[in-house]
């Protein structure tokens, strides 16, 4: 279950609205039945369901994904541990989620700004 994939750095969240369980897995090298699981364990992870039972993460749910994976396997907390540090910092912004938010507004700057050049 625990796969680090420690050397290599998470891709750039594309600027769409929703995206389907099969891309946010790619999105944060989680499996898609983990993916599932956290949705049970973690409260604050709550994709839209529409026809079938289908889920539809938004941005948020993403980088959310990011920082409970994070917490899981970088800093080894456990599930417990992941959702009372989640549920405690719902008023403040964690330093982990600010910097993944800025680095996604750099390279879409980046992109906008290559784009003008030309």
């Amino acid at each position: 279950m625990l796969d680090p994939s420690s050397g290599s750095e998470l891709p750039v969240i594309p600027g769409k609205r929703y995206f389907t369980i099969g891309e946010v897995s790619d999105l944060c090298a989680v499996k898609p039945h983990v993916l599932r699981y956290w949705e049970q364990e973690f409260p604050q992870l709550k994709p839209l369901k529409r026809r079938g039972n289908r889920r539809y993460y938004q941005r948020q749910d993403v980088i959310l994904i990011r920082q409970i994976r994070s917490l899981l396997y970088e800093h080894g907390f456990t599930i417990g541990g992941a959702r009372q540090r989640l549920s405690g910092e719902e008023a403040k912004v964690d330093v982990n989620q600010s910097q993944q938010i800025i680095h996604q507004l750099r390279v879409e700057l980046e992109d906008v700004l290559s784009i003008l050049k030309h």
